[in-house]
């Protein structure tokens, strides 16, 4: 039970065997298109990986993915939190556009928040709307198939926490496939109890992460854009595999913060690391790799009651770089030199147009730009600017306790008030809407934001929020209001 189809090395390689001796490419070398194979990560940190020179994690896979294509160590999450952070990268639009900056709910309404002098955030969007058009939609346009594993989180729950909606699903969103799948990740542990593993080197199997690899290795006559969306790393953080936790309960010093939830954590990452290696084997075993753009990213910064995200300021749920700073890597064998780094800023709405790009189209009315030349070594251009835009409080339960500043590896949930951001160059401004006050950080000399330079570099600081506020203004951006003020639902 233990062991998934495509947890045994002997399955890669006899794939491969059948897939050579038993059938030609599917395409001539002439008419051979990038296949696309999109792994999102939930919560994971930009410090967590040991590619991205994490002192104790373990992270073979993801590693083997950086060293074989590109790491962008200023990639950039749309969102501090996960729904919005989703929308925003499945339309190449900014939240602020979309007005989509939460998470999604149960219900309609607005955001419940105990404090009377708090500003009223704009009511809940509950859906993705369908009137835009997503990746999968883009590439079924082009002749691609598609194809959705794994955690969606854009619609109303539907049956459930995290349930498909059959009318905002997926398969509403131009995704040909869709699979409705917790696989092995502890929301799916009511449904099934999970025995504690003590044999080293063993998993539990993971259902959803086998249709990727069955998915991975079929013959199909068109180019594919896969998108495996895991669970993991976001809560709840438990693991079965004893023999992992053993081994970080040795490995983790002792006397740091937080050790315990640090040390199960570090487990469950490696969790994700060996899903992700089981999906690149799959896609090995196909001989369709060096056909295949493969992105790996997360969809917002770390979880601060479980990670370090040092040396980055803040974490999920804020506009510091912690909150919104996430590894991202990209292997497209030919076009991307392997062991390379980039650190042009790029962010989760570029994806959209870059696999348009790829896919030998061309995306209009977006907000993100193909990161294609960037891939393959160039500059982005350097007029270019970020934009964040978060018009609600966190946490709703237990606001009042939360901690009130924000630092770097607070280890406790800060509180989290209206704020938006830009980034311009090595310069980032956050806006504060509840006393319409500015930070600027200069990111190349102080990426931890610890040194506030709008007072001493006041005419930057002014420019970037004009910038800032003209380009909020023409995305119709919803903003926080007094409250007494009407607020259309």
């Amino acid at each position: 039970m233990m062991q998934g189809r495509w947890n045994k090395p002997g399955q890669v390689l006899l794939v491969l065997m059948l897939w050579v001796a038993g059938s030609a490419r599917c395409f001539g070398d002439s008419e051979t298109r990038t296949n696309i194979l999109f792994i999102l990560a939930d919560d994971l940190a930009w410090s967590d990986l040991a590619c991205y020179g994490h002192p104790w994690h373990q992270t073979p896979n993801i590693d083997r993915l950086a060293a074989q294509g590109m790491r962008l160590n200023h990639g950039y999450a749309s969102a501090p939190i996960c729904s919005a952070s989703r929308a925003s990268l499945m339309t190449g639009k900014t939240t602020a556009r979309l007005g989509f900056e939460f998470v999604t709910k149960d219900q309609p309404g607005f955001q419940k928040i105990e404090g009377a002098t708090l500003l009223q955030a704009p009511p809940l969007t509950l859906n993705l709307p369908l009137q835009e058009t997503t990746i999968a939609e883009h590439l079924s346009g082009l002749g691609y198939e598609t194809a959705f594993f794994g955690k969606w989180h854009l619609n109303q729950h539907h049956g459930g926490y995290l349930g498909w909606s059959p009318t905002h699903g997926p398969a509403a969103q131009g995704f040909e496939i869709a699979v409705e799948d917790f696989g092995a990740h502890p929301y799916s542990w009511k449904r099934s109890p999970v025995a504690s593993i003590e044999r080293e080197g063993e998993y539990a199997s993971d259902s959803m992460v086998d249709q990727v690899c069955d998915y991975l290795v079929e013959k199909r006559e068109r180019p594919f854009f896969a998108m495996a969306s895991s669970f993991y790393v976001h809560t709840p953080v438990k693991t079965p595999c004893k023999w992992l936790v053993d081994r970080f309960d040795r490995v983790i010093p002792q006397g740091i913060p937080n050790r315990d939830r640090r040390v199960t954590y570090a487990a469950f990452l490696q969790t994700l690391d060996h899903h992700v290696g089981q999906m690149l084997d799959a896609l090995d075993a196909s001989g369709q790799a060096d056909d295949t753009l493969v992105v790996f990213m997360s969809d917002n910064g770390g979880h601060p009651e479980y990670v370090s995200n040092a040396p980055l300021r803040g974490s999920k749920w804020n506009l510091y770089e912690g909150g919104i700073r996430v590894p991202m890597i990209a292997r497209w064998p030919g076009s991307i030199d392997a062991g390379t780094q980039s650190d042009v800023p790029v962010i989760g709405y570029d994806l959209l147009p870059t696999f348009v790009d790829v896919a030998g189209g061309t995306a209009d009315h977006v907000d993100g730009a193909s990161i294609r030349g960037v891939l393959k070594g160039e500059s982005q251009r350097a007029d270019r600017s970020l934009i964040w835009h978060f018009p609600y409080y966190h946490p709703e339960r237990g606001y009042k306790d939360a901690k009130q500043t924000i630092g770097i590896d607070d280890f406790r949930v800060s509180q989290t008030r209206p704020q938006s951001a830009l980034r311009r160059d090595q310069y980032k401004l956050l806006w504060f809407a509840e006393d319409d006050r500015v930070e600027l950080y200069d990111l190349k000399s102080d990426p931890g934001e610890q040194h506030d330079l709008s007072q001493s570099s006041a005419e930057t600081a002014e420019a970037l929020r004009r910038e800032l506020q003209r380009k909020l203004k023409s995305m119709k951006a919803r903003m926080a209001t007094r409250r007494g003020r009407k607020v259309a639902e």
